[in-house]
């Protein structure tokens, strides 16, 4: 049976609503984007008309550079790389091996803990802020980025989706391994880790791109402006800055992170995808 809506050749309604979401959708999503670009080309005093104008009467496409000068982005884009590296090093050293222990090694309570690691997710941030906070100045970590690389090493959610994916590799293949004689680093590291190439891109992705665009944690570990990230430093110029060259700043931030996604999308989908469907 065919519907108004169900899929197929027949079903004209599925194919006009899926075509009108998709359009709705990337509007939705590109032309916040697009309306930023823009405003940071106009002057100041146009960007106070009202009603607003959507193509910029004056083009000032100066104001990158001029932004990028004003607000030394240059020593805040090597700050947050240095933290965001950071953070995904750290993260897939620890989470790697915790998931493929959780997945291969089967260990006692090995679901409990997997359980108890997931329940992690749905406490609020804010409840950790104060007790973690306190933790790292007494262990001196203020102004130092290995406080946010710490922060970031184990994170429920990747090791998580590294489980889930180790769970679907096949296991004739480990076991042969274990045959010739392998051990469990020599399979994680020469069997394993080549396999899961498609999840290890989308943990990348997420942990890079959690780690450039968080805020509050930078805000509260780097006191000392010369160290801070890019979120936070764009805040501290907020008030004193022009509104056009605090949007340009705001889209230069943002270019490494869509150009990463852009590159790496198909990885993305490919690791979100492997190992759903099992068989």
């Amino acid at each position: 049976m065919r519907t108004l809506i169900a899929p197929g050749r027949a079903g004209v309604g599925y194919k006009v609503a899926l075509a009108v979401t998709t359009v709705i959708l990337t509007a939705v999503f590109v032309v916040p984007l697009v309306w930023v670009v823009l405003s940071a080309m106009k002057p100041a005093v146009e960007l106070a008309r009202v009603p607003p104008t959507i193509l910029p009467r004056t083009w000032t496409p100066g104001t990158y550079v001029e932004a990028w000068e004003l607000m030394d982005l240059g020593r805040y884009f090597l700050n947050t790389i240095v933290v965001a590296v950071g953070v995904w090093a750290v993260q897939l050293a620890v989470d790697v091996p915790a998931a493929y222990a959780l997945s291969r090694l089967k260990p006692v309570l090995g679901k409990g803990i997997l359980g108890m690691m997931l329940l992690t997710l749905m406490m609020p941030a804010a409840v950790l802020l104060v007790p973690t906070y306190l933790t790292i100045a007494d262990l001196g970590l203020l102004n130092n980025p290995l406080a946010l690389w710490l922060l970031g090493a184990a994170n429920a959610f990747t090791v998580f989706l590294l489980k889930r994916f180790f769970d679907q590799l096949p296991a004739e293949v480990l076991e042969a391994a274990r045959i010739d004689g392998a051990g469990q680093f020599t399979m994680l590291w020469r069997i394993v880790l080549p396999l899961s190439r498609p999840i290890l891109a989308v943990v990348s992705i997420f942990a890079v791109v959690a780690a450039w665009k968080d805020f509050i944690w930078p805000l509260l570990v780097f006191s000392d402006p010369a160290r801070q990230t890019l979120s936070v430093a764009l805040q501290r110029f907020a008030p004193d800055t022009p509104v056009n060259l605090l949007l340009a700043g705001l889209v230069l931030s943002s270019v490494p992170m869509i150009g990463l996604f852009l590159v790496f999308q198909r990885h993305v989908l490919a690791g979100l995808t492997a190992g759903s469907v099992k068989g």
